[in-house]
């Protein structure tokens, strides 16, 4: 069959179509295997994993989801690539920028026709535990990787088509839920493989010329729309922000700044980040020196897209590896939060994944008349843990939180970042764990007030049938999401457990020594997305929909967005002339919104003169105000 392949080198612009829409398929059937066959509920349920197919060069054809890289492969083994191969790894300072913490293990299938190297199909996924000082692997107080689990640098786990058993048994001996693990492992290569057998049927259909002309032409397209459509809207110009994690988990909390310098020319975007500061001596490092800063580049470049003439147009522009034409990267010298010394702890690393977005974004709005998104805050991860060798067990989340509000649109409700999780049914973990459910909704009032509304968190209750541990790995507990152009904060992240007193302790955002006593309760309540816009021009009929909702309170209504109400029955009205004279007072009192509102707790900080920058390093907020 392979000597029957076509062998032409030109493809139409519908077969171009064809072989691209047959590739996104074939992630979301790699997806679809991962699913049906994994055995954890962090991969199976909770769907933090990652799928990706590459051609030979280990250029990502896609850009529905970021993903690890191949370059590890390239950098380990070079050409000694064989058939029946299965690359992993999760060492984070050997994954070129691709893996940023322990309990992300990453599976990679070499794509071949016949004895011809083609592509790569990769799944990584975040698993329940690789060992550590926690269960979880998420050690909140780590000072060094070790403390975080189980170091694997790039290794053949099969080598044409032989399973190394003796590392296969290391690395599941080495969690506390070996089972969930090896079933995971072999979820994800089962899928991966899968993924490679629809890049076949694509040569065989096309031919390996054909094919890889079309891979050319596919990322080439990427780069041209970037350039046509998103690039001539933003200013040229050097623009400057920062953004925090508030805690390492180690000293007291203070500020630890990523700083971005971001420069616009006609061709394309220039994001340095020296300045950021030293690395941390706690988990909220994020291992990225890497060459060219591939990786980073990917997981930046689709912010761009928010740009796009409507928001279906964004939907329609695939971030792939052609975003690299048009953005560059360049990063501090060792030593920074994003270029730590190998053996710093990396397990929150999520934390400055979604800082350097903001970063980018507010450079962004800077450049484009406060046209961007406000900030957001989507990952978080808290779980309970108790019970010893066959009673043990860890029952855990990845929630997400509101998403910014945005020029076209009010953020949406507890969005999460990673593509498909949610939160665990009620069924299924009171069934499996001891606990109960007592409450799930979203929290009133947590997005940022503006035109466009941030969109709001959770607010879940469960109560603890035994002894156990609470696990919080979560940032923005003190500060807040950012609102853009005038827009207000959203409230910021919260951990308490209640007991069965009714007295209520909060805890940090950071937490992994809590004692919870059977009976008590533990809340979480997640962070709101920033605003956008001025609250007081926001439409009435809206303000009055959300309170009727329970989304926004009465009171919120009155003191942010200048609305005065009525309730008449069940149902709340808006009285128009009250409302007029309200919000003619409260524009009256206030100073010219800022283009950037971080909220309470950094203007405490401000004002206390807590807030230190480099020197000639400028006040990135200072002088900026909405527009229109």
């Amino acid at each position: 069959m392979l000597d029957k392949a076509p062998t032409r080198s030109k493809l139409g612009p519908i077969e171009l179509e064809v072989i691209h829409g047959t590739i996104r398929a074939a992630e979301l059937e790699i997806e679809a295997a991962v699913e049906r066959t994994a055995r954890s509920p962090m991969i199976r349920d909770q769907h933090d994993y990652r799928v990706a197919l590459f051609d030979a060069k280990g250029r990502k054809l896609t850009g529905r989801s970021y993903s690890a890289i191949v370059e590890p492969v390239f950098q380990y083994f070079g050409d000694d690539i064989d058939p029946g191969d299965v690359f992993f790894w999760n060492d984070p300072y050997n994954s070129c920028g691709g893996i940023g913490h322990v309990p992300d293990l990453c599976t990679t299938v070499p794509i071949f026709h016949g004895e011809r190297l083609i592509g790569f199909s990769q799944v990584f996924g975040h698993h329940d535990d690789v060992g550590g000082s926690v269960p979880g692997s998420l050690p909140v107080h780590a000072t060094d990787s070790w403390m975080e689990g189980l170091l694997v640098p790039p290794i053949k786990l099969y080598e044409r088509g032989k399973l190394n058993t003796a590392a296969f048994r290391i690395i599941t001996r080495n969690s506390r839920l070996s089972e969930h693990l090896a079933g995971d492992m072999d979820a994800e290569i089962g899928a991966a493989r899968l993924g490679s057998r629809r890049i076949v049927a694509l040569a065989e259909r096309y031919g390996i010329d054909a094919l890889e002309s079309a891979f050319d032409q596919i990322l080439h397209n990427t780069a041209e729309i970037f350039r046509r459509e998103i690039l001539p809207k933003i200013k040229d110009g050097v623009y400057h922000y920062e953004d925090y994690i508030e805690a390492d988990g180690v000293d007291a909390p203070k500020l630890h700044a990523l700083r971005l310098t971001m420069t616009k020319t006609p061709e394309k975007i220039v994001l340095d980040f020296n300045g950021t500061d030293p690395e941390a001596k706690g988990p909220i490092n994020w291992a990225l020196d890497e060459v060219e800063g591939r990786y980073f580049r990917k997981w930046l470049a689709p912010t761009l897209r928010s740009l796009a003439a409507t928001p279906e147009r964004a939907a329609e522009i695939d971030s792939n590896e052609g975003v690299l034409e048009v953005v560059e990267v360049v990063f501090p010298a060792k030593g920074s939060l994003i270029t730590p010394n190998f053996g710093k702890p990396t397990g929150m690393r999520f934390f400055l994944m979604l800082r350097s977005l903001g970063v980018f974004a507010a450079c962004l709005s800077k450049a484009t008349g406060g046209k961007m998104p406000a900030d957001h805050e989507t990952i978080r991860i808290w779980g309970l843990t108790g019970g010893q060798n066959r009673d043990f067990y860890l029952f855990r989340e990845v929630l997400g939180g509101g998403s910014p509000g945005r020029p076209w649109a009010d953020g949406s409700d507890v969005v999460h970042v990673v593509p498909n999780s949610k939160n665990l049914p009620a069924e299924f973990s009171e069934t499996r764990y001891p606990i109960l459910i007592e409450e799930l909704g979203l929290k009133q009032d947590s997005g940022g007030p503006g035109f466009r509304r941030g969109g709001l968190g959770y607010d879940k209750k469960i109560r603890a049938l035994g002894d156990c541990r609470l696990i919080s790995n979560a940032d923005r507990s003190l500060l807040s999401c950012y609102g853009v152009n005038g827009g207000k904060a959203g409230l910021p992240y919260r951990v308490s457990v209640i007991d069965e007193a009714g007295n209520e302790t909060t805890y940090p955002g950071m937490s992994d020594t809590v004692t919870v006593k059977a009976g008590d309760v533990v809340r979480i309540v997640t962070t709101g997305g920033g605003g956008w816009g001025d609250p007081l021009k926001r439409e009435v009929d809206r303000v009055v929909y959300d309170v009727q909702c329970g989304l926004v309170s009465e009171a919120a209504a009155r003191d942010h967005f200048g609305v005065a109400l009525e309730k008449r029955g069940r149902r709340w009205e808006a009285d128009l002339a009250a409302t007029e004279k309200l919000r003619t007072a409260l524009a009256n009192r206030r100073l010219p919104l800022p283009m950037f509102d971080r909220g309470p707790y950094f203007a405490e900080l401000k004002k206390q003169g807590a807030v230190k920058r480099p020197d000639n390093w400028p006040d990135p907020d200072a002088g900026w105000l909405a527009v229109g």
